[in-house]
């Protein structure tokens, strides 16, 4: 498996990814993906602004945790990626409000994150 981070200006308003978890490296939906999901997970970086946080005003968020991951982002990066759900092109995050935060007031551009693919329907499910 292969790791890797993908940059994007601060001014690009949508993009594409593409991702194989096949050993030949086939695209997703190509030979060998029955259900055209693409395999599961991709990990990213994506730009702050370019995730939508629906839930974000629903708690708020213990600054003292904020505090120790920007210390530990500081000294040892972001050691887990937070969960986003890409809908139709769309990035949502429901999960790593914390270190989404720290990301937020440490003044980084981009964030790690988990991206899987899912439906209209999915996104309704998580704004429940």
């Amino acid at each position: 498996m292969a790791n890797f981070v993908l940059q994007v200006p601060n001014t690009l308003r949508s993009f594409t990814v593409f991702a194989s978890s096949n050993s030949n490296g086939a695209p997703p939906g190509g030979s060998g993906s029955s259900t055209g999901g693409g395999g599961g997970p991709v990990i990213l970086e994506l730009p702050l602004d370019k995730i939508r946080r629906p839930l974000m005003r629903t708690r708020s968020n213990d600054q003292n945790k904020v505090q120790e991951l920007m210390d530990s982002i500081k000294e040892i990066g972001l050691q887990v990626p937070i969960d986003v759900l890409e809908v139709d092109g769309i990035y949502y995050g429901f999960s790593g409000c914390h270190r989404y935060e720290a990301h937020q007031r440490l003044g980084l551009p981009t964030i790690r994150c988990k991206i899987r693919r899912g439906t209209k329907e999915t996104l309704r499910h998580h704004l429940r």
